[in-house]
């Protein structure tokens, strides 16, 4: 173990975070993982002072879970879904004798509910604890059965094979909702909750933002704009300006989809907003299917930060060289995940029945908790 634990810092420096002149302190990835249809992987990226992304994906014979939770006002609640929202979700499903629309929304309302108790336990020390949201961005794969249920701007998208004739032989397919207040049916559904409130939507800084603050208006976490009595707080108006709040202002209902999974459906990419920010749902989708499977998700984020750097009329490599914090002012911390769906796989051929696996991020790219994470998961799906 004390070997494994001198071993695993380098492994993160020079094994697994790439090489060459292209390499990148700050982007950890792991290589392909069996999942019960196919392989995935993942790859994250971080700009932030603290990462506030995590992402993970549990894999056992039966059933696949992928998660991308993408924090903002710092890291708590992006780890604290990401410790328990798998769970909640397994505990619902055996509860109700199966996985529905229904289980994955009741996990959703408990892991809000849970982290809001969190929050007002912490909140005499911490007032600051009531600003912290994250996004959501969830996929079960069920058989042939997808379900996709997300909170904020995190996205997810299929790519499947192309109708004959086509243009290109591969065509992206968005799976979620963005709420984010810059699309204007969003905006519209947040001006048409608060009839009362003429600048609920504001214009400002060069984005529409709710009360001038936040884009997403769907997220776990943000109890301040939810909860007017933590925003009218003596305590948390020492730490920031009063809101005027007559009602919530954000929500934690996700949007959820159910999709029959077909033969022409290739992968999925389950990817945070800093993606988004950089790629098309077409360019991303495009990469994969061109490019070899092997570091498929850590090509995806090199893409993005290749753009990022050319906005700038940077180099690549200029900008893999900005430390964290600073990097924030050219990219947002990323987390891709990318899972191939393989039909042609029984869904028992690629894990031994009963086994169970888990991958996740580390909660900071030079931490060493990834392996613990993973560990707390496996137990916590186990007892759920």
């Amino acid at each position: 173990m004390m070997l494994r634990s001198c071993y695993r810092p380098l492994e993160r420096c020079l094994g697994r975070l790439g090489g060459g002149s292209s390499g990148d302190g700050l982007l950890w990835h792991t290589e392909l993982k069996p999942h019960a249809s196919g392989d995935y992987s993942i790859a994250v990226v971080q700009a932030n002072s603290n990462l506030e992304d995590q992402g993970q994906v549990y894999a056992s014979p039966s059933v696949t879970y992928v998660g991308v939770y993408d924090g903002h006002g710092g890291p708590e609640a992006s780890r604290f879904v990401n410790k328990n929202l798998f769970p909640y979700i397994r505990k619902f499903a055996r509860e109700q004798g199966g996985l529905s629309s229904e289980t994955i929304k009741k996990a959703f309302d408990a892991t809000e509910e849970e982290f809001l108790h969190f929050v007002r336990t912490s909140f005499p020390a911490r007032p600051q604890i009531a600003s912290v949201g994250s996004c959501c961005l969830v996929g079960v794969i069920l058989s042939d059965l997808l379900y996709v249920a997300n909170l904020g701007d995190s996205r997810a998208v299929l790519g499947r094979r192309a109708i004959e004739g086509g243009n290109k032989p591969v065509a992206a397919e968005r799976l979620s909702t963005d709420h984010n207040v810059a699309v204007e049916e969003v905006r519209k559904e947040v001006e048409a909750l608060h009839p009362d409130d003429s600048h609920i939507v504001v214009y400002t800084r060069g984005v529409w933002r709710i009360k001038g603050i936040i884009q997403v208006s769907r997220s776990i976490g943000d109890m301040y704009l939810k909860k007017p009595e933590l925003n009218r707080d003596p305590l948390f108006q020492q730490f920031a300006s009063p809101i005027p709040l007559k009602r919530p202002v954000m929500t934690a209902e996700p949007s959820i989809i159910k999709r029959k999974l077909k033969r022409e459906d290739l992968f999925l990419i389950f990817a945070s907003d800093g993606l988004w920010e950089q790629l098309s749902d077409e360019a991303a989708v495009e990469i994969v299917f061109k490019s070899p499977r092997a570091g498929i998700a850590k090509r995806l984020v090199r893409a993005a930060l290749h753009e990022a750097a050319k906005k700038r009329e940077m180099r690549y490599d200029d900008i893999t060289k900005i430390e964290k914090g600073i990097r924030r002012h050219f990219h947002d911390d990323i987390t891709v995940i990318v899972v191939y769906l393989d039909h042609y796989k029984l869904p028992l051929s690629t894990l031994n029945h009963g086994v169970m696996s888990c991958t996740s991020a580390p909660a900071d790219i030079f931490s060493l908790t990834a392996d613990e994470a993973e560990g707390d998961l496996l137990h916590a799906m186990s007892e759920a």
